[in-house]
């Protein structure tokens, strides 16, 4: 991991905190959620808050985020709208909080001049002990104040000059206008300037979670269901008639079909079809012989080329199956048929352009897991654990090319391959449907039970 974190590709883009101001204010706000205080003065925070350094000193990495869910969150800085979310544990929380800092900069910067912003994402789930809760879990609010309580005065004051301006006797109340000073003195004028942050919520129906070992629940779609790439015999009886673990990738790839939520590679990129392929493949090679002892430093086409006719009587389906793909592309000729239950099929794929691209494309991901370099973009999570169990000479190699390929210039990759930036994608803010879904749905597999 120490390659990683020292090129930038873990912990990487964080707010550091070096300022003994800054240390302060994080520790009244750590201490304002948690109880919780740390004795560092220098260290790096995530969007979030979440600091490794006092993860590790607290011996606690979910200090902000207590049974992983209903996450909590310290804002010392507008700037860290730019930085990762670590430890996730809901693909949403990101976009959220991005989200709700856009939507406030002016206040939350004007409030973190002074003091840090405390606040925490909130649904009605407390705990998710059964797989069962998830599905308890319909919107998302945002909830924030400064630590002393600047938003929270500051509609108290709103309040009484309301009150002080239309009660017959306000000028005449005593008690009131020394609550009135007393209260500006720490949130200044309310009304030429007024300290209000926006309330937002969101709907959270389709998203990944890592509990459970790691579950994509599509709820808001035509056709619903959840996939368990791990494995589903341990979810039990859910409140969703269709679960497919990662064994059933017929099922999954009709799940996307009936769904419309992808599209080939080279329907999608055509004009780069044969180039993202082709760097599929040299992702595929690599995995097949980087244990073989291959020195892999600095190869270029031409090395990969003699590779893979080397080792070509070792070289798995996927590697062939894109090869003839990328000839079709390139040359023309009979077109390749690659079915849903070959292993390269979901290398073939993208999602297509959908509010729930960004999910699709984890999830395909998870499902190629050979093509390292969308896991990397698409599920870090899934990323830094995978590496860990890699040789020497593979992390090497995708460190090299991440490095060269894709750091140099993220939004042209991730336009290249997905077209329509789909991993960046934000979680749009609604307000609460003010009837609840009772229609029942019927999906392809049968008649979906109403939720």
């Amino acid at each position: 991991m120490q390659r990683l974190i020292r090129h930038g590709l873990m912990f990487g883009n964080l707010f550091h905190v070096a300022s003994p101001a800054l240390a302060q204010r994080y520790n009244r706000a750590l201490n304002h959620l948690t109880g919780k205080t740390t004795k560092l003065t220098d260290f790096h925070i995530d969007i979030s808050g979440y600091s490794p350094e006092v993860g590790d000193e607290l011996q606690d990495h979910l200090y902000l985020n207590h049974a992983g869910v209903n996450r909590q969150f310290i804002l010392l800085s507008v700037e860290q709208r730019h930085c990762p979310l670590l430890n996730t544990k809901f693909s949403t929380s990101r976009g959220i909080l991005r989200q709700f800092i856009d939507a406030n900069e002016a206040q939350l910067f004007a409030l973190t001049a002074r003091d840090a912003v405390a606040g925490e994402l909130v649904n009605s789930v407390y705990d998710i002990s059964t797989p069962q809760r998830l599905f308890d879990i319909r919107r998302v609010e945002v909830e924030a104040d400064t630590v002393g309580g600047t938003v929270r005065d500051a509609e108290k004051l709103g309040e009484m000059v309301a009150r002080f301006k239309t009660e017959p006797d306000g000028w005449y109340d005593d008690v009131l206008i020394a609550q009135m000073i007393e209260l500006a003195g720490k949130t200044g004028d309310v009304v030429r300037n007024p300290v209000r942050l926006r309330q937002m919520g969101f709907d959270q129906r389709n998203y990944w979670t890592a509990h459970f070992g790691g579950l994509y629940l599509f709820q808001d779609v035509e056709h619903p269901a959840v996939i368990a790439p791990a494995g589903a015999g341990h979810l039990g009886d859910l409140p969703i008639k269709y679960v497919f673990d990662g064994s059933q990738r017929n099922q999954i790839a009709k799940f996307f079909e009936y769904n419309d939520l992808v599209e080939t590679i080279v329907e999608g990129r055509q004009d780069h079809a044969a180039a993202i392929l082709k760097q599929k493949m040299d992702f595929i090679l690599v995995d097949a012989v980087a244990d073989q002892g291959v020195d892999l430093t600095g190869v270029t086409r031409a090395d990969m080329r003699r590779l893979a006719r080397r080792y070509h009587d070792m070289l798995p389906e996927e590697f062939h199956a894109l090869g003839a793909l990328v000839r079709w592309a390139e040359n023309g000729g009979k077109w390749p048929r690659i079915s849903s239950d070959h292993p390269a099929y979901f290398y073939t794929l993208r999602a297509a352009d959908t509010k729930d691209a960004a999910l699709v494309n984890m999830l395909l991901a998870e499902l190629a897991p050979k093509d390292a370099r969308q896991m990397f973009i698409c599920h870090k999570e899934l990323f830094y654990r995978t590496y860990a169990g890699w040789p020497e000479q593979k992390k090497a190699f995708v460190v090299d090319f991440l490095l060269a390929e894709y750091q140099v210039d993220k939004a042209g990759a991730r336009e290249t391959l997905f077209g329509h930036d789909a991993p960046m994608a934000e979680p749009v803010p609604r307000k609460p449907d003010p009837v609840p879904d009772m229609i029942a749905r019927v999906g392809p597999w049968g008649a979906v039970r109403g939720r």
